[in-house]
């Protein structure tokens, strides 16, 4: 697996601090730009259009059963597809240490993952140990693990054993056991990273663990016991997040930011083809309030 020698094609540029990447067949990639907001698909002909405006922040995208797009920020919250109103999934509470959140996955039962932040959102300033949480099918929310310094990118394993869990102030990658009913055991260091600090992931239909490396320049692909595999250079050394997409799910999206690009580039959305493919996300199932 020597992607390192293959040459992401950019696709676009010019925006924020790009995050959420994921693959919506049929339409093409949705996307955030966390600092200028909302969330945009780009559609396979090369073409943009607004799906969610002016929220900033958004870190997560998830699409829901029924219908609109689940998003972090300031909460967790479902944006109607009819444009209503948002409904809050999982608010703030920063009386018990919750500002934000960012990365969210959701699992096979289309129950929602997501890590929270202990300060604000693109400011590291006095920063503090987080959650992990779930939010399971009836809607309830529960805390699954804590002393997450700055949570970022999440996926399971193909078989849904598995959950990885990027923390990156702490240049690492945790590895959960799922059990009964999506809860998680067992929390060890997956991998540490070495250049650049681990943050949006996806998990390849082989196992692979394919990982962003924020300011390093490139994404790092490591096997299922957290050996690094290969190593994808990146143009950019703000590397945020990625996902598989494409007819075959062979397509690898990079997403990046503008801290280290030339100044009229921006963050940029990348393309390359690999030889194993990802899967589909599962829409979330959870109940609405």
């Amino acid at each position: 697996m020597a992607q390192s020698q293959f040459r992401p094609e950019c696709l676009v540029s010019g925006f924020g601090l790009i995050e959420g990447p994921l693959y919506e067949p049929g339409h093409g990639l949705l996307f955030s730009d966390t600092i200028n907001g909302g969330v945009r698909c780009l559609a396979p002909d090369g073409s943009l259009r607004d799906i969610v405006a002016h929220r900033k922040g958004i870190g997560g995208i998830a699409r829901h059963a029924n219908g609109g797009l689940i998003v972090s920020g300031r909460t967790v919250a479902l944006k109607p597809a009819d444009g209503g109103a948002t409904i809050t999934l999982v608010p703030d509470d920063p009386d018990h240490g919750i500002l934000g959140f960012n990365d969210l996955v959701t699992d096979d039962a289309g129950r929602i993952y997501v890590g929270s932040l202990a300060f604000r959102a693109l400011s590291t300033d006095g920063a503090k140990p987080a959650f992990l949480h779930m939010i399971d099918l009836d809607g309830s929310v529960h805390r699954l693990a804590d002393d997450v310094m700055l949570t970022n990118g999440l996926g399971f394993s193909p078989d849904g054993s598995r959950l990885y869990h990027s923390d990156s102030a702490r240049n690492s990658i945790y590895a959960y056991d799922v059990g009964a009913a999506g809860r998680v055991t067992n929390r060890r260091v997956f991998a540490k990273t070495s250049k650049g600090s681990p943050d949006g992931l996806a998990v390849a239909a082989d196992g692979s663990v394919w990982v962003a490396l924020a300011h390093g320049s490139g994404v790092g692909v490591y096997d299922a016991h957290g050996q690094e595999i290969a190593r994808i250079d990146m143009p950019v050394p703000m590397v945020t997040s990625l996902c598989f997409g494409g007819d075959d799910w062979r397509d690898l999206y990079i997403v990046t930011g503008p801290d280290g690009a030339p100044q009229d580039e921006g963050g940029g959305i990348y393309r390359l083809r690999v030889d194993v493919p990802g899967k589909e996300r599962p829409l979330a199932r959870v109940a609405l309030p």
